[in-house]
């Protein structure tokens, strides 16, 4: 197997721009006026939106396989090394945690969420660099296919994919009580669209992150986009049987969003490390955690403070919805917010500052 650079730029600028876009779609101005591409599918279906997640997951895995695998190649020590992924996952998970508690303490209404987006990468992450570690290849595409295939069982299993009464939902309820997502007045269950089930099929998207490793490592481009094709085509002629739905994670799902991810893994490897194109969103992906929960603490504070409706109003809304309507100007709030983090994320590029938890 070829030596890899030390690190992909195009690594980096893909997960920046995963970032930059998980921040558009989750800080818009006014959440009652979003264009629908920016919208999470409201249950079985799949927007632009929906790509996101996995998107990043996907790049972790990869990222887990061009960092931790040449280690392990090399002859490093296997326990130190899951050490150190395992007290990172762990950081990474308490950060989701405090970040949740912050905003069930200072958002009126809100209460304290256990799962959440932190808590899922920092199990994925932990799951992945262990069968990076200890798994060859083989087993990891293997570990995938039993995971989707088990998980697919399990919801056939469960009778339904409705909401509140499908059995991940009713799995999660029972684990996590009332500190889910959401809670159904009527029937009193809950759901969380990052609940503890959901992680297996989310573990299998890291999981074929980590094996596309092996191909990028390789320069087995063709590997890459035969199997991106090949994954999007089989994952939409499954969702015939078996929707795509994100708030579930359905296999057909996951298997959509490793295929397109993928072929966006594939793209940016081209582009910016074959061709020199700029690898924007670099600066994004070198502070992938930081920028993310940053903008998370930053979208507590700002309402719990009164600032932000009050920015909104005068600085967006007041001129934009004459002009363009109110899902321009609740746009235009979600461009300046991550504008703002831009220049956060270049400042601290500038100074070399990386926070890796």
């Amino acid at each position: 197997m070829n030596a890899p650079a030390a690190r992909l730029l195009s690594l980096d600028a893909l997960r920046g721009c995963t970032v930059a876009a998980m921040l558009l779609v989750n800080d818009p101005g006014d959440w009652d006026h979003v264009y629908a591409p920016l919208e999470h599918a409201a249950w079985h279906g799949c927007t632009p939106t929906d790509l996101i997640f996995p998107f990043f997951l996907f790049v972790m895995g990869t990222s887990v396989g061009l960092g931790i695998v040449p280690r392990v190649e090399q002859g490093g020590d296997a326990h130190a090394l899951f050490r150190a992924a395992l007290w990172r996952a762990l950081r990474i998970v308490a950060l989701g945690l405090a970040i949740n508690l912050l905003a069930a303490w200072l958002l009126p209404g809100a209460h304290w969420r256990i799962p959440g987006v932190l808590q899922r990468i920092g199990l994925c992450f932990a799951a992945t660099a262990a069968f990076a570690i200890w798994g060859k290849p083989r087993l990891w595409w293997i570990a995938a296919a039993v995971l989707l295939l088990g998980y697919w069982a399990l919801l056939l299993a469960g009778s339904t994919l409705a909401p509140w009464d499908n059995i991940v939902s009713r799995i999660d309820s029972a684990v996590f009580g009332p500190t889910v997502y959401s809670i159904d007045a009527a029937s009193g269950r809950g759901h969380d669209p990052e609940g503890l089930i959901g992680t297996l099929p989310s573990l299998a998207t890291s999981l074929l992150g980590l094996y596309a490793s092996i191909w990028l490592r390789r320069e087995q481009r063709t590997h890459l986009f035969v199997a991106g094709v090949v994954a999007v085509l089989a994952a939409w002629l499954w969702s015939y049987s078996l929707p795509f739905n994100k708030n579930l994670w359905t296999p057909s799902f996951a298997l959509w969003c490793a295929g397109w991810s993928t072929l966006a893994l594939l793209a940016f490897h081209v582009a910016v490390d074959l061709r020199g194109w700029p690898a924007l969103g670099r600066r994004f992906g070198v502070n992938a955690i930081a920028a993310y929960a940053g903008s998370e603490l930053m979208q507590i504070l700002l309402p719990a403070l009164g600032l932000q409706q009050p920015i909104y109003d005068r600085v967006f809304a007041s001129w934009i919805v004459p002009l363009a309507g109110p899902n321009a100007a609740s746009l235009a709030f979600a461009i300046a917010f991550v504008a703002l983090w831009w220049a956060i994320v270049f400042w601290m590029d500038r100074r070399r500052w990386y926070i890796k938890l």
